[in-house]
């Protein structure tokens, strides 16, 4: 049985803005949250700067498709004197005790044009006793606290010191009386992890900021995953389980998206997994711009059984699919492991 996400016949619903400094190249990979009637994204954007700064805007909705900007400047910006001062992206949204916690990945400098084989811009040259994260601009994942989403407190780093680590994903509860996110981490690969290629991993928390007991949660299955695995949108308790939605990256480098289960009491047990990808670039705006074949989910939420996936096209354009929840639930429980 075939199952596919559902896009909107009129995606995108977030583009650049041409005569927006900061947000005229890009809009994608956005944050998503819905509550008292209201849609947020928290939406990744950057200008065409030749650095490539990349930081957060906001925009709002009411029927989840069409989307202002709630501001005409960034809600959630580089701090230049801080460890993210060159981007902060792909924020992943979750709600604990009146306070969203916000995941986000950052670099230290801005990434430059890196789709360009010809760029000029270039990182500033550091010395060999700086830390290697700020030698190689590595992608570290951060926590912040925001109760309106306009104003912050940045908490840090989420993630190890020393790994280039990205797509960290909260769950929005404690099981077992744990915090519990998936994480990327681009080094655990090799037969010390049991993975050959970046998979999905789970991390065990009794605090927000400090994480361990790591447990590999998925690897690639099937030739359209066989690149490269990540979280893509915070997991979604359902009566079966967990339901987890994931990236993938084929031999072909297009990004397409999958669907399992997790036990709700531990999360690091599978129970089901669908062996094909339920959303893949289609579109113009997924098959062109600066990562050409690219469908990226960060956001999701249920509204009144139906539930909106928001995600990045093309790195350029943010889109949103829809499925019926239970329908869904019922297409990946035909899996079990």
């Amino acid at each position: 049985m075939q199952f596919r996400l559902r896009k909107w016949s009129g995606n995108p619903v977030l583009s650049p803005l041409r005569d927006s400094e900061w947000q005229s190249l890009s809009v994608c990979n956005p944050g998503a949250w819905y509550e008292d009637g209201t849609f947020y994204l928290l939406y990744r954007a950057a200008g065409n700067d030749p650095e490539h700064i990349i930081r957060l805007g906001l925009a709002t909705s009411q029927d989840g498709f069409h989307f202002e900007r709630a501001s005409d400047q960034p809600v959630f910006d580089v701090s230049p004197q801080g460890p993210d001062g060159g981007c902060v992206e792909d924020a992943r949204i979750v709600k604990f005790d009146g306070i969203y916690y916000v995941t986000y990945a950052y670099r230290p400098y801005p990434p430059g044009r890196y789709w360009e084989a010809d760029r000029e811009y270039t990182r500033p040259s550091l010395p060999p006793t700086a830390p290697a994260v700020e030698r190689t601009n590595a992608t570290n994942s951060g926590l912040a606290a925001t109760k309106d989403f306009r104003t912050w407190r940045r908490l840090g780093r989420i993630t190890r010191a020393g790994l280039d680590n990205r797509d960290v994903i909260l769950f929005p509860e404690k099981i077992g009386g744990r915090y519990v996110m998936l994480h990327r981490p681009d080094q655990w690969v090799g037969p010390d992890y049991g993975c050959e290629r970046p998979s999905i991993w789970l991390a065990f928390g009794d605090d927000l900021l400090s994480w361990g007991d790591d447990v590999l949660l998925a690897t690639g299955e099937q030739e359209w995953e066989s690149g490269k695995l990540g979280g893509s949108t915070p997991p979604l308790r359902t009566d079966a389980g967990w339901l987890t939605i994931y990236h993938a990256v084929g031999p072909d480098y297009q990004y397409r998206i999958g669907v399992m289960m997790l036990e709700l009491e531990d999360p690091s047990r599978v129970v089901a997994r669908a062996p094909d990808f339920i959303m893949e670039p289609e579109s113009k705006h997924e098959t062109e711009g600066i990562y050409a074949g690219c469908v990226f989910p960060t956001g999701n939420v249920v509204v009144d059984g139906t539930l909106f996936v928001y995600y990045g096209a093309g790195d350029r354009f943010v889109g949103c699919a829809t499925a019926p929840m239970q329908e869904l639930v019922d297409y990946v429980m035909q899996y079990r492991t």
